[in-house]
C-alpha cells in the first residue's frame, strides 16, 4: 500500500484537496483515520492518503446512494 500526500491523492482521485479533507471523519465525513489517511506529528504535517482505500470508500458510498435513490 502506498500513501500519498493530499495534492497527489486528490489529483489521482479527480477531486479537490478541500473535498478530500472534508470527507475526513474528524470533519464529519466517512474516511477513517489510519485506514484512509494518516496524520503527521504536528498540525502542519502533511496528511497522507491510501488512494486505493479512499477510492473504494467513495465507490461504496456511490453504490449506497444509488440503492437509496
Amino acid at each position: 500500500m502506498e500513501w500519498k500526500p493530499t495534492p497527489v491523492a486528490a489529483s489521482e482521485l479527480g477531486i479537490s484537496k478541500d473535498t478530500l479533507k472534508r470527507k475526513m471523519e474528524s470533519k464529519g465525513g466517512f474516511l477513517e483515520n489510519n485506514l484512509h489517511y494518516t496524520l503527521g506529528p504536528t498540525r502542519s504535517s502533511t496528511i497522507v492518503w491510501n488512494v486505493a482505500a479512499v477510492r473504494a470508500a467513495f465507490n461504496q458510498r456511490g453504490l449506497q446512494a444509488r440503492q437509496e435513490g
